[in-house]
């Protein structure tokens, strides 16, 4: 009897021992193992409440061991991308430093060479500058000045240039004892000789009554002159009005008889009133 019963034992492990029955009895195992757990939670059971909390206790540090490596890779996946970003930026401005290096080799020599120049013809120029705070700002379409507060007193007079930090925004055209009108380049009045450069080439810029400027009194051929993608207009010096050099602003490729000011007239606060005399002349 008892022989039987091992024998019956035996073959009933043996089947599923097999491959294929492993497979269906660990499933149907966990199967019932969750419907039984499942049922359990139900019931308010200490020991169901300890093992859940286990479980989610082993289940919430294995998650966070596991994902300290992920985590690990990911930062120093991120440092070297902010790494890499900030060399290609360092490269980015030494080139450009490099360049600004160059173009001020360039700007000192040329300023040597005028210098030399001058001397050779006997005339150098001299600067005085006065700085002065904007007053009152009268717009009108046909009328573009300001009013600052110098006047005789310092030393002003008719026809002294006025810029904008190193821009040229107008010229004085009325002075009393304590203040001074200033004639703005917008101004339908305005005509001021300018060279255009890389280009080389002569014209007059004229106020419009709005905040840029036009390009007048130049050679028919100045369109085909345009090759270049933006244009700086300087002041030409002639007419002895303004010393030569004096920025102005850009005249874009898309519209060849604007020209944009570098100054924005509407926001000026203080501008420097200049006196040019050339040595030499009377």
């Amino acid at each position: 009897m008892a022989a039987g019963r091992d024998d019956f034992v035996i073959a009933f492990r043996s089947a599923f021992l097999k491959k294929k029955d492993k497979q269906k009895f660990s499933l149907l195992t966990l199967i019932f193992l969750s419907i039984f757990v499942i049922i359990l939670s139900n019931f308010n059971f200490k020991i169901i409440k300890i093992i859940k909390m286990g479980i989610n206790e082993v289940v919430y540090r294995s998650s966070f061991f596991i994902s300290i490596p992920e985590n690990k890779i990911k930062s120093i996946n991120a440092q070297i991308n902010e790494h890499m970003k900030v060399y290609d930026d360092y490269k980015i401005i030494e080139t450009d430093l490099e360049n600004l290096k160059q173009k001020e080799l360039s700007i000192n020599f040329l300023k040597l060479e005028n210098d030399k120049l001058r001397k050779l013809i006997d005339e150098s120029i001299k600067s005085d500058e006065i700085l002065a705070k904007v007053l009152i700002d009268k717009e009108s379409p046909f009328l573009k000045s300001i009013v600052v507060n110098k006047g005789t007193k310092d030393k002003i007079k008719i026809g002294m240039a006025v810029t904008d930090r190193a821009y040229l925004v107008g010229k004085v055209i009325e002075v009393n004892y304590t203040n001074s009108r200033v004639l703005l380049l917008s101004d339908l009045n305005s005509k001021i000789p300018a060279l255009l450069e890389p280009i080389g080439m002569q014209a007059v810029i004229s106020g419009t009554g709005k905040n840029y400027g036009e390009i007048q009194y130049t050679k028919e051929e100045y369109e085909n002159e345009i090759k270049i993608k933006e244009i700086i207009v300087y002041t030409s010096g002639l007419g002895g009005l303004f010393k030569a050099g004096l920025p102005i602003g850009t005249i874009s490729a898309d519209n060849i008889k604007k020209v944009n000011f570098f100054s924005d007239f509407r926001q000026l606060e203080y501008v420097k009133i200049v006196s040019f005399n050339i040595e030499g002349t009377k």
